[in-house]
């Protein structure tokens, strides 16, 4: 068993490596961790309870809100750590999309776990030993691809670092330096397309035979992935991680269109986001995350807002990890009630993108009598939006094909070209004047 890859475990060890590594968890952090700890004893729950995993289930369920709090309470790490700050090499905090950003250490211990995550990612995609890969992110304290760069550098692969430069100059260093895989957020890869256009740059021509893209919604979206795909002339496989959870999700090579979940590295749930009981395969639900080698600053049936469906067929790789049938669905703090119909945004991205008059967009939410209202403002290609006639027409295209797919007539509004921001990182497209 020892010298099978973990990926490769059968269902019956990868339930029997999580109980192991989740007693070693719980046995770690009891007394140590001062969060946990007290977590636990409000729960009534010890280590030397949690025989099974179902066992588990008893342990009450955390959300961010109460991570962010302790750091408010306990600045400027908060009480969530189980050892002396010595014991910490690496800072790194959330994107504060949703709010304030938190702050995460990790050990020298903890952050080789999440080099291990990153082992196994690479293997389930397909890396081989002389791939290049260009990593074109800012590096700053966001983790981002921090992890994947270093993985891939302990894997012995030449990694290319592309913090502070433009969007023309990284185009241009991957092309010289044959850059064979490209790691970066969905919303960036449709960017270098453009900019890629823009500069008579050929994609197609340059060596980058895969994109590995995370951080938002958008990988394991048809039309997303169409568009980078026929972009880049290469092919994409989504990630999924979180600054809070480390490195966890990927989609496998030989299976399109889903997430595999590193079970042996974590205790994924799929439950009721209302009730917080469990959810049927093939049932949407949000993802709860236990990370099992992150000791020194853990997560414990952590609620990721992530809203996800487990396959109920086996995954074409032969892998026996739990797989999220079409990845990340949406966030379940992102859903919008419109006109009574529940929309997601990663909904109507799927049907922007489908559209190649439209350049750029942006979702605006308004409370309009006590009532959520949505607005669309649509940024066109040069040329369409040079061109009354066929503005008026993409702008009745984009709410015709909204109203059959989603139920609902969107208020749609044409902006100027080149208006709205373009995004290096995870696209912040949704402004909500709602709350």
């Amino acid at each position: 068993m020892n010298d099978t890859p973990p990926e490769q475990l059968t269902r019956e060890q990868i339930e029997s490596m999580q109980l192991e590594r989740l007693h070693e968890l719980l046995s770690e952090v009891h007394d140590s961790n001062p969060f946990w700890t007290a977590r636990m004893q409000q729960a009534e729950i010890a280590p030397g309870d949690v025989n099974s995993l179902d066992d588990f289930r008893k342990f009450p369920i955390t959300v961010k809100a109460e991570l962010v709090d302790d750091q408010n309470a306990h600045p400027p790490y908060g009480t969530n750590l189980t050892y002396p700050l010595r014991a910490y090499s690496r800072l790194h905090q959330t994107s504060g999309t949703t709010g304030k950003p938190m702050r995460w250490l990790d050990t020298p211990r903890s952050w080789d776990w999440i080099m291990d995550c990153w082992a196994q990612i690479y293997r389930i995609v397909g890396l081989r030993e002389d791939d290049v890969l260009a990593f074109p992110f800012s590096f700053g304290p966001f983790i981002g691809f921090w992890a994947a760069f270093e993985g891939a550098n302990r894997l012995g692969n030449l990694c290319l670092p592309m913090g502070g430069m433009t969007s023309e100059a990284r185009l241009r260093m991957i092309a010289e330096l044959a850059a064979t895989v490209v790691c970066c957020t969905p919303t960036y890869a449709l960017r270098l397309v453009d900019v890629a256009e823009e500069k008579g740059i050929d994609l197609a021509a340059t060596a980058v035979r895969m994109l590995i893209v995370a951080g938002e919604p958008g990988g394991n979206i048809p039309a997303v992935r169409k568009r980078i795909e026929e972009g880049w002339g290469a092919r994409v496989f989504d990630h999924w991680g979180m600054t809070d959870i480390a490195s966890l999700g990927i989609e496998p090579e030989a299976n399109p269109g889903g997430l595999l979940i590193l079970e042996t590295e974590c205790i994924a749930e799929i439950v009721d986001p209302e009730t917080g009981e469990p959810r049927a395969p093939g049932e949407v639900g949000e993802l709860l995350i236990t990370n099992l080698g992150r000791w020194g600053h853990p997560v414990i049936r952590y609620r990721t807002g992530d809203l996800v469906r487990a396959a109920t067929e086996p995954c074409a790789s032969g892998l026996h990890l739990l797989r999220l049938e079409g990845g990340i669905l949406g966030r379940a703090d992102d859903m919008l009630t419109i006109r009574g119909n529940n929309v997601f945004p990663s909904s109507i991205e799927a049907i922007l993108r489908e559209i190649d008059e439209v350049a750029e967009y942006r979702i605006v939410v308004e409370r309009v009598r006590e009532m959520q209202h949505l607005r669309l403002e649509i940024e066109p290609t040069e040329a369409v939006g040079n061109d009354e006639e066929r503005l008026q027409q993409l702008l009745v295209r984009i709410g015709t094909t909204i109203k059959d797919r989603l139920n609902f007539q969107a208020e749609i509004t044409p902006v100027a070209t080149g208006s709205l921001p373009r995004f290096e990182m995870k696209g912040r497209r949704l402004v909500r004047n709602d709350r």
